[in-house]
C-alpha cells in the first residue's frame, strides 16, 4: 500500500478543487482500487444501462462551508456509481431529506452528480474515498485515507464551525484528522455516542499545514473553535430499524447548523 502519495498529493493542495481532482485520482490502496473497479464492471443489475464513476469519491459542497458532514465512505452502487457522495443511494436519500427540510439543501433528492443539488452551507466528506467491500474499509486504509480529510479540514479552516460525524467509524476516524488539522482533542479521546457534543480549540499553528506558505492565508481569522457533534450513521440498518428517525437526525444537524450561524427552518 502506497501510503506517501496522498499525504504528498494532500500537502501540494492548494484549495479544494485542486485536492478534489488528486483525490478522485488516487490508487493508494491496491484492494479497494480493485474492488470500486469490479463494481463499476460488473454493476448492479438496475444501473446496467449506467455508465459507473469507478473512482475515489471527494466531498461535495461549497468550499467556504462553516458544517462539514462526515459519513464513512462512498456506497458500491451509490457514490461509486454516481461520483457524489452520498448521492444514488438510500443513505443519502435520508441525509440530503433531513437537510433539505432545515433549509441546507436546495432538493431533498439526490440521484446523480448533475441533478442540480446544491448545499448551503454544508460540504459532505468522509473520511475513506473508495467504496469498500462490506462497507467495511481496513484500519490501514483509513490512515493511509487520513491525509486527504487532515487536508480537506486545513482548507476549510478559515470558516469552518462545526462538525457532524455519522457513526462511529467516522468519529474514531475524524479525532486523528481533526488533531493533525490544528485543533486540540481531549485525552482521553471523547467517545462516541449519539447527540455527543464536544468543543475543539484551535490551536495557533497547526502542524504541517503550511502556514507561511501562503496556502493557508487568513488563517488567523478562522474560528477558536469548532463544536463536534455525534450523530448515528444514516445507513438502511440505522433507518429501517428506528435506531435513528428523521426526527433525531433533524434535531442534530439543526442544532449543528445553530452552532455554525447557519439559518435553519422547520420542516
Amino acid at each position: 500500500m502506497n501510503s506517501g502519495a496522498p499525504a504528498e498529493g494532500a500537502a501540494r493542495s492548494a484549495d479544494l478543487t485542486v485536492l478534489d481532482g488528486r483525490i478522485a485520482g488516487c490508487r493508494a490502496c491496491p484492494r479497494l482500487v480493485a474492488w470500486r473497479e469490479e463494481v463499476a464492471a460488473t454493476k448492479r443489475a438496475a444501473f446496467a444501462g449506467q455508465t459507473y464513476w469507478g473512482r475515489p469519491v471527494p466531498g461535495f459542497g461549497p468550499p467556504d462551508a462553516s458544517l462539514l458532514v462526515v459519513g464513512l465512505a462512498p456506497a458500491a452502487h451509490g457514490g461509486n456509481r454516481t461520483g457524489r457522495m452520498f448521492t444514488g443511494d438510500r443513505s443519502g436519500d435520508v441525509l440530503y431529506a433531513a437537510l433539505h427540510d432545515i433549509g441546507l439543501a436546495s432538493q431533498g433528492t439526490s440521484v446523480s452528480a448533475d441533478d442540480g443539488l446544491e448545499l448551503h452551507g454544508v460540504r459532505v466528506t468522509s473520511p475513506v474515498h473508495c467504496a469498500p467491500p462490506a462497507n467495511r474499509p481496513t484500519t490501514e486504509e483509513r490512515d493511509t485515507c487520513r491525509p486527504w480529510l487532515v487536508r480537506e479540514l486545513g482548507l476549510l479552516r478559515p470558516t469552518l464551525r462545526t462538525v457532524v460525524v455519522l457513526g462511529a467509524f467516522g468519529w474514531q476516524a475524524a479525532l486523528p484528522a481533526l488533531a493533525e488539522a490544528g485543533w486540540t482533542v481531549p485525552r482521553p479521546r471523547p467517545a462516541f455516542a449519539h447527540g455527543a457534543r464536544v468543543t475543539l480549540v484551535r490551536r495557533p499553528e497547526p502542524d504541517g499545514m503550511g502556514i507561511g506558505t501562503g496556502i493557508d492565508a487568513g488563517i488567523d481569522a478562522a474560528p477558536a473553535s469548532v463544536e463536534l457533534f455525534g450523530c448515528f450513521h444514516v445507513s438502511q440498518r440505522n433507518t429501517f430499524t428506528g435506531r435513528l428517525t428523521p426526527a433525531m437526525l433533524r434535531e442534530v444537524l439543526t442544532t449543528a447548523a445553530e452552532s455554525a450561524g447557519l439559518t435553519t427552518r422547520s420542516p
